[in-house]
């Protein structure tokens, strides 16, 4: 994940190129605009454009996949390339980039636009309410010529796997806790309650925390709502002892992933 609009597409692009060929073909750019603002004034970028440095910037990422000599003419927001090449080259062509949305319909009709896959993180609230999303992305494809069957949806939010869901809530809460009640003390927030993250654990919530069947359930269900083709999980929110991240991790590849492919007859790639 790269907040784009604070980044320079050039560092980008050799960052994951990189990666991309010490993983053999593994990397992916996942572009969002951010849900936090402190990198705007460290870089001196204006808030105000918040939405038009993304925009450019993330075009410029796309010409300089295409690859070959890069001629970018250069704006307020971005630098000019003058038509030479940039190293190094990724594995895969194209590299790939999702547009990483937490809500905002703009971003989901961007993506479409761009014929880019959409992922929408989904860190709170009701996941079910996404779904208007996920259908505005696939009719605003069809308006401008895509076909939204080659435009893949993806959904990453907080997780832990446990034995049991008793132990898995148990493990989870006090790093999470610590975690968003720190960052919401510096937006004014109250201090995340265990009320609060029990309610965001289950079915309906937006955590998957608890034990493999319960995570199993919840994927399936939010596939029945968006139809989606990937799933992100994100272990953990917070510093949880490393033995119980190995063991969420083991879980998750040998309880978990199996069942959802089977029980949707097909490779499920999960994150």
């Amino acid at each position: 994940m790269t907040v784009l609009s604070s980044e320079d597409p050039i560092r980008v692009w050799q960052q994951f190129a990189t990666v991309d060929l010490l993983s053999n073909g593994r990397a992916e750019i996942m572009a969002g605009r951010g849900s936090f603002i402190e990198s705007f004034p460290l870089f001196s970028y204006a808030l105000e454009d918040y939405d038009t440095l993304f925009e450019e910037k993330l075009e410029m990422l796309l010409k300089i996949r295409e690859g070959g000599k890069v001629a970018w003419p250069g704006s307020a927001n971005t630098k000019p390339i003058p038509g030479i090449e940039i190293f190094p080259k990724p594995v895969q062509t194209p590299l790939p980039v999702w547009i990483a949305v937490g809500g905002t319909p703009n971003s989901v009709a961007r993506a479409a636009y761009y014929g880019l896959p959409l992922m929408l993180a989904i860190i709170g609230g009701q996941p079910r309410q996404f779904a208007p999303l996920v259908e505005f992305y696939r009719e605003t494809a069809t308006k401008v010529g895509r076909n939204p069957k080659d435009l893949p949806v993806g959904v990453s939010s907080h997780g832990f796997i446990a034995a049991d869901s008793q132990e898995a809530r148990d493990i989870a809460f006090p790093a999470h806790s610590e975690a968003m009640s720190r960052i919401g003390k510096e937006r004014g927030w109250p201090p995340t309650t265990r009320a609060q993250f029990e309610a965001g654990a289950t079915p309906q919530g937006a955590y998957f925390i608890g034990s493999p069947q319960e995570i199993i359930d919840k994927v399936l269900l939010q596939h029945e709502w968006f139809k989606h083709d990937r799933f992100g999980l994100q272990l953990s929110v917070g510093t949880l002892p490393h033995d119980k991240v190995m063991k969420a991790i083991e879980l998750y590849g040998t309880v978990v992933k199996p069942a959802i492919d089977k029980a949707l007859g097909t490779t499920f790639p999960s994150a």
